[in-house]
């Protein structure tokens, strides 16, 4: 599984991937795609408007054994997964600006597969409007094996915790650990199986402008996540016929229609609009080496823009294993309130802005302009250390989905989730140090 070309999701023009599983499937010169070898279909899935600029327009062709079309009827799923599924957090009431953080979700005792999984933690706009965001945790301990999935809603970004994820995808297989993430495009079906047995981790529904590359700016033209390590999957495709289910989301919404064939049949496709996977391990993290503390922007991945140049409606940030070297500087991430909202979650390891309570695959979230920052006792371990040499951040891989808009934590969230109601107390120990006489 490779980048066949650089990909098309960075900034600048739009390049092309190409992938075939049998030679000459893909159409060549003037073999128009509507004619397709070996009796293949072809099939166009657009991600932007037709319009769209060039740069920013994102869409492939598939080939493949039977048209999207072919299934019976959608009904709905039951049962209904409103409780445990949110859409449109209009509705959502408003809580208390105050700081919240879970435990891990506990591990079902029923038989429960990636879809079925899903917890809607908090999140801001709605799908129906493409606009905004959708935050979940997900548990799972089965495999898809005749169920498949599509998502009209978002696209959706995957951070594994625990457990490998096989997802075969319309455009062939990503095979994803934690420590990696995939991005799965609106509408693309797929369906995960688990070869650990049991997955935890987090997703975000995108709902808006699709996921991109940050410019550099002043950094240049290398750092931070660079396009050659993200790959695509090579062309697979399965010729399975049978009772299968296929599960649409849309409006938060689940439906099901059964189909007599695996919806996984493309023998080939090309075009800019396709499932791709990045390791995290791989991003070239940056940092000061003379004084202060860079804002955590510098630590950013992928971003949805939005209306506002400059402010996104969607940030993906990661805090991973980096020196800290900067001399005369508190070290730790600092305190401060932000009028972005801020959702976090760890992988493995500690987050070093916190001593204890921040678990690998619980959460926490920070909504505009709430304090936060390290606890008591990280600060005062921190205001302790020599800043004349460096220091290795190591064993650790946190991240954050940051917001322009309030991120409304869902009932789910708030009643049933393991909400520690606690987190208010590790600051509580912050004691004054101010003493007028003395400079």
């Amino acid at each position: 599984m490779r980048a066949e070309i650089e990909p098309g999701y960075q900034s600048g023009f739009a390049n092309e991937f190409a992938s075939e599983a049998l030679p000459g499937a893909l159409p060549q010169g003037r073999n128009s795609p509507q004619r397709a070898a070996y009796g293949l279909y072809a099939e166009q899935i657009s991600g932007t408007a037709f319009t769209a600029p060039r740069a920013n327009n994102r869409r492939s062709w598939l080939y493949r054994l039977r048209p999207a079309a072919v299934h019976r009827p959608f009904v709905p799923l039951a049962p209904h997964p409103s409780s445990r599924i949110v859409a449109n957090f209009h509705d959502v009431p408003a809580t208390p600006p105050n700081p919240l953080r879970w435990d891990p979700l506990p591990v079902p005792t029923q038989p429960t597969d990636f879809i079925e999984g899903w917890k809607t933690m908090a999140g801001n706009g709605a799908a129906e409007a493409m606009n905004g965001c959708a935050i979940h945790l997900y548990v799972a301990n089965r495999s898809m094996t005749k169920r498949f999935f599509y998502n009209a809603d978002a696209e959706l970004l995957i951070v594994p915790q625990q457990g490998r994820l096989q997802i075969a995808t319309e455009m062939g297989r990503l095979d994803l650990e934690p420590g990696e993430i995939a991005v799965l495009p609106r509408g693309v079906r797929f369906a995960v199986a688990l070869p650990d047995g049991l997955a935890r981790g987090y997703l975000c529904e995108n709902f808006g402008a699709l996921l991109r590359l940050p410019d550099l700016g002043p950094i240049g033209s290398n750092g931070l996540a660079n396009p050659r390590d993200f790959l695509t999957p090579h062309a697979a495709y399965e010729d399975r016929e049978g009772e299968f289910e296929l599960v649409a989301k849309l409006n938060g919404l689940l439906w099901r229609a059964p189909l007599g064939h695996s919806p996984l049949d493309v023998v080939a496709w090309h075009g800019n609009y396709a499932p791709y996977k990045y390791d995290l391990r791989r991003f070239n993290t940056l940092g000061s080496i003379s004084f202060d503390h860079p804002d955590p922007s510098i630590f950013l991945v992928l971003q949805s823009l939005s209306d506002t140049p400059g402010v996104d409606t969607l940030d993906f940030v990661i805090f991973p294993p980096r020196w800290l070297a900067a001399e005369d500087t508190f070290r730790p991430p600092w305190f401060h309130r932000n009028v972005a909202s801020e959702f976090m979650g760890l992988v493995h390891g500690v987050y070093d802005a916190k001593a204890t309570g921040f678990m690998p695959g619980g959460a926490s979230l920070h909504n505009c302009m709430v304090g936060h920052g390290p606890d008591a006792e990280t600060f005062e371990r921190a205001s302790q250390n020599d800043t004349t040499t460096p220091h290795k951040v190591s064993d650790t891989l946190a991240f954050m989905f940051e917001t322009r808009a309030l991120l409304r934590p869902t009932r789910f969230a708030l009643e049933d989730a393991p909400l520690q109601a606690d987190y208010f107390e590790c600051w509580q120990g912050l004691s004054k140090h101010f003493n007028a006489e003395q400079r």
